[in-house]
């Protein structure tokens, strides 16, 4: 039995503790996500185990319903992006010719567009629902899936056992799923880790800049942006939403390079 690294370890810990904790949030958080039970910026006590924010409000309570936010619409816009990117990118691999090359431009022209200024300009004009986040931050990350996909596809396509599936007259849709994706999936594991890493950054600035999550909702950037003028009396009330957006970051990363690592060593090649 293989043994699983100390440092995937404390990624998994970490990891299975924030989504637990997003999950069960109902019957962990000690009150409810806006009720004001305090003084404003009141320390940690027993009571209050982390204090209270800007409005009186428990910020414990605030963290863990903000953290079930924030990876409730990370995940949600990352399988959105995997499963538009991956079908895609494989798509325009295994079609090739002006197919190929009308979607890669496509997304081109996309990627040309800063992501973060994109957001803004949409989110500008449209209203900032978690249906619409999520849509739309799984949209703008499909792109750089798509180009991860179909690099990987290329390769793959000119396999023996690609050729031999299309001397079958096997069907598109079977070289995608049968013969492409399998092959493909350590670099996606890996690029998976990485994008949920970034969608969690991202909706955490929008929600920061007054885009992301509303009112009464809570996420971990949300929390920073209500609390920020606390640094300057040397409360820390915005710092805890930083320390866990960087941990469950780390942790993420940290299991993927294991995932990616034993996915790598177990694969065998087919042909």
């Amino acid at each position: 039995m293989t043994r699983i690294p100390l440092a995937a370890l404390i990624g998994l810990f970490f990891t299975s503790l924030y989504f637990l904790m997003a999950i069960f949030a109902p019957l962990i958080a000690p009150y409810g996500m806006a009720e004001i039970v305090g003084d404003v910026w009141e320390p940690s006590s027993s009571e209050f185990l982390l204090g209270t924010d800007s409005i009186g409000r428990d910020l414990l309570t605030r963290l863990i319903y903000g953290g079930r936010t924030t990876i409730f619409i990370a995940t949600m816009a990352t399988i959105l992006s995997f499963t538009l990117g991956s079908i895609l990118g494989f798509f325009a691999a295994v079609s090739g010719g002006w197919i190929d090359q009308a979607i890669s431009r496509f997304v081109d022209l996309i990627m040309s567009i800063p992501t973060l200024i994109f957001a803004l300009v949409v989110l500008s004009v449209m209203p900032t629902t978690t249906t619409i986040l999520i849509i739309l931050m799984g949209l703008l990350d499909s792109t750089r899936v798509y180009r991860l996909a179909r690099a990987v596809a290329v390769d793959i396509t000119v396999m023996d056992y690609v050729e031999a599936a299309r001397l079958r007259g096997e069907r598109i849709g079977w070289i995608i799923f049968r013969e492409t994706l399998p092959n493909a999936l350590s670099p996606l594991v890996a690029e998976m880790g990485l994008r949920f890493i970034f969608a969690v950054l991202f909706i955490s600035t929008l929600s920061f800049l007054g885009l992301g999550v509303q009112p009464p909702l809570a996420d971990w950037g949300g929390i920073v942006k209500e609390n920020k003028e606390g640094i300057n009396y040397g409360i820390q009330a915005a710092l805890y939403p930083a320390y866990a957006i960087a941990t469950l970051c780390i942790s993420i990363n940290l299991v993927a390079d294991w995932i990616l690592n034993r996915t790598t060593s177990l694969k065998g090649g087919r042909g």
